[in-house]
């Protein structure tokens, strides 16, 4: 496949785009989700494994060409289709069509805010850094733990709104819409607390400008959690929210008002265009390796290296 005239020259290891600028963050992640590696066949995914294979034993052949990962990097296995990141819009897009359904039922408030938890956390799970071993109780506790909350407060909200006598029911109808963002926001950050809260208690490790770990920081660690929490809120902000409001002006259009069967074919193609919109911006807010200055780091990792700055790995 020919590539653009604007790509950057490949090389295998590093990310083709610069990752210390937003733009360049938003290139390389545009990468990492385009769902045309969902249909690489079984033998093209075998070579890729053995080039990296190659890559890592330094005999790599001549004229390699960019392929985009769907193994895992450090397990080497392969990521099941709906869990790649590759996957996450083309199978989450029907999941927020059902979280943004008008008239939701109790049953259906649950049913479709289990369903996304229980896919974010298959996601989580299948993309996880398994470069050290962590307990599986972890992420059984994340997952309950975002479960329940999300739960609780889009059925909390749901009642509150319809016992809020000072609405017409037109205004509850649109209210409701709006409803799955702070479920879904609010779980999204019970899940990461819940998730890595021991690097709060053991630190995580801090690098010099050589790559050489300088210690494990617990400053860092607060951090990467609370950079990771701003994307996990942002991501769902123009998917559940954006729809609703372009929804309710589709809706007065005469087309939709002849063509009523039109509403959810139409719901599910503005939700994919959020969906789409929104994912790469909110992963490419803040780099994957994230500098800090060493000043603000605990005093013995401050005297245990001469650079000005330090890098820790975030964690998506």
């Amino acid at each position: 496949m020919a590539e653009p005239a604007d790509y950057p020259p490949f090389q295998l290891g590093k990310p083709r785009f610069e990752q210390t600028s937003f733009y360049g963050r938003f290139r390389h992640f545009l990468d990492i989700i385009d769902p045309r590696t969902l249909f690489v066949t079984e033998g093209r995914l075998k070579e890729a494994v053995q080039l990296l294979e190659d890559y890592k034993h330094g005999t790599l052949p001549p004229g390699v060409t960019d392929e985009q990962a769907i193994i895992h990097p450090d397990t080497n296995e392969t990521i099941f289709m709906p869990f790649r990141m590759s996957g996450y819009i083309p199978f989450g897009t029907p999941i927020v069509v059902g979280l943004l359904l008008p008239n939701q039922t109790l049953a259906s408030t649950v049913f479709w805010q289990w369903l996304n938890q229980s896919h974010n956390a298959c996601v989580n799970y299948a993309n996880r850094n398994a470069s050290k071993p962590s307990p599986t109780s972890k992420f059984i506790q994340g997952y309950l733990g975002a479960v329940i909350s999300a739960v609780s407060i889009a059925v909390g909200l749901n009642v509150l709104i319809q016992r809020a006598n000072k609405f017409t029911p037109a205004t509850r109808l649109l209210i409701q819409r709006f409803v799955p963002f702070p479920a879904v926001a609010s779980a999204n950050i019970c899940n990461v607390v819940l998730m890595r809260h021991t690097e709060l208690e053991e630190g995580i490790d801090v690098l010099d400008s050589n790559g050489n770990v300088v210690g494990s920081s617990r400053v860092a660690a607060k951090h990467a959690l609370l950079e990771t929490a701003l994307t996990r809120v942002v991501l769902p902000m123009p998917i559940l929210v954006l729809p609703p409001i372009i929804m309710s002006v589709l809706e007065k259009t005469s087309l939709l008002r002849a063509r009523p069967r039109m509403l959810l074919p139409v719901q599910s193609l503005v939700c994919l265009a959020a969906f789409g919109l929104a994912l790469p911006l909110a992963i490419s807010l803040f780099p994957q390796m994230s500098e800090i200055e060493t000043a603000q780091l605990e005093p013995e990792i401050a005297m245990a290296t001469s650079s000005k700055t330090v890098v820790y790995n975030k964690g998506l």
